[in-house]
């Protein structure tokens, strides 16, 4: 029987750690070994561990006392590797998560990419709470999760980048849109209706273009690479609208219904401007730019026109949608989100096309 004394000063946060390790474990199979029953005793000051005798035909209990009087204890689960260490093969194991959990290529398992959004979702909640509803973070977590299963770190940044600067563009002048009546709802914030509709088509991308990795052959006939791009397109069309739709409704000294070319008021459906459009073609641009130079999602400063060109000409069809269906007696079906859920498949449709047809991936 071996002992081992530690002190802690809350006893929430040896629990924690004991129960996230123990899930850790479970979900990469990193570490092998029985798991024990563990029972806590808390007391005052420090804790000890130590095996005692079998309770039932294969299982252990391990006893931790806090020292040196009893107050309460809870019983929990603790893989048998914890109450003997081992450096070198806890630094191994360690290593061995994030090396699945951060490879390139994605295809990581979904349990463990669940865990690890949590866990970043959880020290990002204080910004989280100011960007999302609660049913939107709710959502968005499922949406993170997916991408990082499919796309891995560097698929996933580019969904958190844009919705960072959406949220940016969003606030530009948003007391004055307030005033005008044409700001977003909830002060900006986002629910599960502008998470899907934005980034549904992004998560078909996304899966197919993990399909086409782990498979080794193209998914309905197209390349991961091609499916990137269509990600990649589709996330940079949703930006380049949200800036084209905000800096116009903010800037825009004229607007005209895209239909007609007669003026409008500022955040008519259907309407653009000159400050929106110049705005537009800046938003489309960021992605793609930081697919290609910072995470290398993408493959050539070729990729990088064809997803903006995509993204600006997909922002003017989706105007061109707006005044001529939204809002339209009879057509109640088509809401916000189901444009912009058109808009991000024409984005990521124009993207692939391109690809395939003159960058040839």
């Amino acid at each position: 029987m071996r002992t081992m004394t530690f002190r802690i000063d809350n006893m929430r946060r040896i629990l924690l750690l004991a129960n996230l390790f123990t899930t850790i474990i479970r979900c990469t199979n990193a570490f092998t070994g029985p798991i024990h029953h563990v029972k806590v005793q808390k007391y005052t000051n420090s804790i000890a561990a130590a095996p005692v005798q079998p309770t039932h035909n294969n299982k252990h209990v391990t006893s931790l006392h806090l020292l040196p009087t009893a107050q309460e204890s809870v019983t929990f689960v603790l893989p048998s590797c914890l109450t003997s260490i081992n450096t070198e093969s806890l630094i191994e194991s360690s290593s061995s998560i994030a090396t699945a959990l951060f490879q390139s290529s994605g295809n990581v398992a979904l349990l463990p990419s669940f865990i690890l959004n949590s866990v970043l979702f959880f020290l990002l909640r204080s910004k989280l709470i100011t960007m999302l509803t609660p049913e939107g973070i709710a959502h968005s977590l499922a949406l993170g999760t997916m991408l990082w299963a499919t796309l891995g770190w560097r698929g996933w940044t580019v969904c958190v980048l844009y919705l960072f600067l959406g949220q940016i563009v969003t606030k530009v002048g948003f007391r004055e849109k307030e005033e005008l009546g044409i700001a977003e709802k909830r002060g900006g914030r986002r629910g599960p209706e502008n998470v899907w509709g934005s980034a549904f088509t992004g998560v078909l991308c996304a899966a197919a273009a993990a399909n086409a990795v782990k498979s080794g052959v193209p998914f309905l006939g197209l390349s991961s690479e091609v499916w990137i791009l269509g990600y990649v397109a589709s996330l940079s069309t949703k930006l380049a609208d949200t800036f084209a739709s905000e800096i116009g409704k903010a800037y825009g000294k004229t607007t005209f219904l895209i239909t007609t070319l007669k003026p409008v008021p500022r955040g008519t459906e259907g309407a653009i401007s000159l400050e929106g459009t110049i705005a537009s073609v800046f938003g489309g641009l960021l992605l793609p730019m930081y697919s290609y130079f910072v995470v290398g999602l993408v493959n050539g400063l070729d990729s990088i026109a064809v997803a903006t060109l995509a993204a600006f000409v997909a922002t003017m069809i989706e105007s061109l949608i707006g005044a001529t269906m939204q809002e339209k007696t009879g057509m109640g079906w088509m809401t916000n989100e189901v444009v912009n859920f058109f808009n991000t498949l024409i984005g990521a449709s124009l993207a692939i096309i391109m690809g395939m047809t003159l960058l040839r991936i």
